[in-house]
């Protein structure tokens, strides 16, 4: 039995789909900067990881201070009008009730600047379940495994990441924890897939997650 203590979850994609807010950040971004447009494909890319890092590979440009200047005028845009533009996954408040309930310690790691990902957990509720909510710094400077760790300093026990894409598998492998991915999210829909190899289970909806950490206590 794997015996967690601490459940930490990614925000986009496994608790809430924002799709509708990040993406509108990111054609308004585009317009607004006077950038080719993207396929639906290439735009959805953008919701998970650093902003600035889904920039740079949409277009190429390495210019750190252009990076900034385009997350800036994302995050002002996503803040002011698209925040809250977001719908709470089927079933995902019964599972962090249930999770809970059970004596497990919750909390949130994402690449979501930090002062968003507390609003947006405020907005919606999750807040009361979340023993901490830890996001990106205004630099980028974090990764996704430093954002992890502070998670794991909440509690001596074990703990377990759960996400929807390949940031949050290595995430959890450079922090040294276990990792589940959900199949519902943005990243993973096939359990077969390559990244997914290591986890330790992976769920195709929010009751499924509850269930399978419960069967490893």
């Amino acid at each position: 039995m794997a015996g967690y203590k601490l459940v930490i979850f990614d925000l986009d994609g496994t608790l809430l789909d924002t799709t509708e807010g990040v993406l509108n950040a990111v054609q308004y971004t585009i317009s607004k900067c006077g950038l080719p447009r993207l396929s639906q494909e290439c735009l959805r890319s953008f919701i998970g990881p650093p902003i600035q890092d889904s920039f740079s590979m949409a277009y190429g440009i390495k210019d750190p201070d252009r990076l900034q200047e385009l997350a800036g005028i994302f995050r002002s845009r996503y803040k002011e009008h698209e925040l809250y533009k977001a719908e709470p996954y089927d079933g995902i408040y019964e599972t962090c009730e249930q999770l809970r309930d059970f004596g497990l310690m919750l909390a949130v790691a994402t690449y979501k600047r930090e002062d968003y990902a507390v609003d947006i957990m405020r907005h919606f509720g999750f807040d009361k379940y979340m023993a901490a909510i830890y996001g990106a710094d205004h630099e980028n400077k974090l990764k996704k495994a430093d954002i992890i760790k502070k998670c794991v300093s909440l509690t001596d026990g074990r703990a377990v990441m759960v996400g929807d894409t390949v940031n949050d598998s290595i995430g959890a492998k450079k922090a040294g924890i276990d990792f589940i991915g959900v199949l519902y999210g943005f990243g993973f829909h096939d359990s077969s897939e390559p990244a997914l190899a290591e986890c330790k289970g992976c769920a195709a909806s929010a009751k499924e997650l509850g269930e399978l950490i419960l069967s490893m206590r």
